[in-house]
C-alpha cells in the first residue's frame, strides 16, 4: 500500500510540474512566434487611427515571464483571462465547449475499443493468416488516412463525428492489443485449459484477461490523447463547436490567453489518463503477486 502511495505522489508531482511547464512553453512558442503583433483586421480600411492603435495594444504583451506570473496568479483564484480573438472569457468558453467534445470522445473511443476487441480477439481465437492479414490491412489502411481526409468523408457521406475520432483512434491501438491477445493466448497453461474443453469464454475471463488487463489499461491512457489529438481536425473541419474547433481558431488567430489556458487543460486530461492508467495497472499487478 506504501508503495502505491508513493507511486500516486510521483504521478502528482509529475503532473504539477508538466502542466506548469507545459503551459509556460506554449505561451513562449505563442509570445514568440514570428507575426503574433500582427492582426489582419488591421488590413480594413475603414479602420481610423485610433481603432488601429488599440487593436496594436491589445496584441502588445508583458515579458513572457511576466505574462505567465500574472497568469498563474488570475488562474489560481479561477479568472483564466479573456479571449483576444473573441472577446469572451476564457473559462466561459471552456465551459460552453467541453460537453460536446467529452461526448465525442467517448463515444468515438468506445467504437474504436470495440472495433479493436472484435477484430482482436477473432484475429486470436482463429489464428486464420488470411483473417490476420485482412484485418492488418485494414488497420493499415486506416492508419495512413490522414485525419482531416476522414472528417471530410464523414461530413460528405453524413455519418457521426464519433465516427471518425474511432477511425483514427483505432488503427493506433489494433495492432499492439492483437499481439497482446496473441501472446496470452500462446501461453502453456491456456493451452492447457483448452485441451481440458474449458469454454472460450472462461479462459477469456479467468485466464487471459488476467494477463493483458495491465497493457491494456496503459493502451487505454494513451487512447485518450489519440482521441484528444482527433478532436482538433475533426471539429473543425466538421463545424462542432467543442475544444477541438476552439483549439483551432485560437491558433489561427494567435490567441494568447486562449491557447494557453487549452494548452494546460489537454495536457492535464492527457496526464490525469495516463496516470490513472498506469496506477489501476500497477493495482492489477499487485493482486496478481
Amino acid at each position: 500500500m506504501r508503495i502505491l502511495e508513493k507511486k500516486i505522489a510521483g504521478h502528482v508531482l509529475v503532473l504539477i510540474a508538466t502542466v506548469l511547464i507545459g503551459g509556460f512553453l506554449s505561451a513562449a512558442l505563442v509570445r514568440l512566434a514570428p507575426g503574433y503583433d500582427t492582426d489582419e483586421r488591421e488590413l480594413d480600411p475603414h479602420l481610423n487611427a485610433q481603432s488601429l492603435q488599440a487593436l496594436r495594444d491589445s496584441r502588445r504583451q508583458d515579458n513572457i515571464l511576466l505574462f505567465y506570473f500574472h497568469y498563474m496568479s488570475q488562474a489560481a483564484h479561477g479568472d483564466l483571462g479573456k479571449s483576444l480573438a473573441l472577446g469572451q472569457p476564457v473559462r466561459t468558453l471552456l465551459r460552453d465547449r467541453v460537453p460536446l467534445t467529452v461526448r465525442l470522445i467517448a463515444i468515438g473511443l468506445s467504437l474504436a475499443w470495440a472495433l479493436t476487441l472484435t477484430f482482436a480477439l477473432s484475429a486470436a481465437w482463429l489464428r486464420l493468416s488470411i483473417y490476420d492479414t485482412a484485418t492488418t490491412v485494414l488497420s493499415g489502411t486506416f492508419l495512413c488516412m490522414p485525419a482531416a481526409v476522414l472528417a471530410l468523408l464523414s461530413v460528405l457521406w453524413n455519418v457521426p463525428a464519433s465516427l471518425a475520432i474511432a477511425l483514427i483512434v483505432f488503427p493506433g491501438i489494433y495492432r499492439y492489443t492483437r499481439n497482446l491477445l496473441l501472446k496470452a493466448y500462446s501461453q502453456p497453461h491456456i493451452l492447457a485449459a483448452r485441451a481440458k474443453g474449458l469454454s472460450e469464454a472462461r479462459i477469456l475471463f479467468w485466464h487471459v484477461i488476467p494477463i493483458v488487463a495491465p497493457q491494456l489499461f496503459a493502451v487505454a491512457g494513451v487512447s485518450v490523447s489519440m482521441a484528444i489529438g482527433a478532436t482538433i481536425p475533426v471539429e473543425a473541419l466538421c463545424g462542432l463547436a467543442g475544444i477541438g474547433q476552439l483549439a483551432w481558431q485560437a491558433a489561427m488567430a494567435r490567441d494568447l490567453p486562449l491557447l494557453v489556458n487549452i494548452t494546460v487543460l489537454v495536457t492535464l486530461v492527457t496526464l490525469l489518463a495516463n496516470s490513472s492508467a498506469d496506477v489501476i495497472g500497477s493495482v492489477i499487478r499487485g493482486q496478481e503477486a
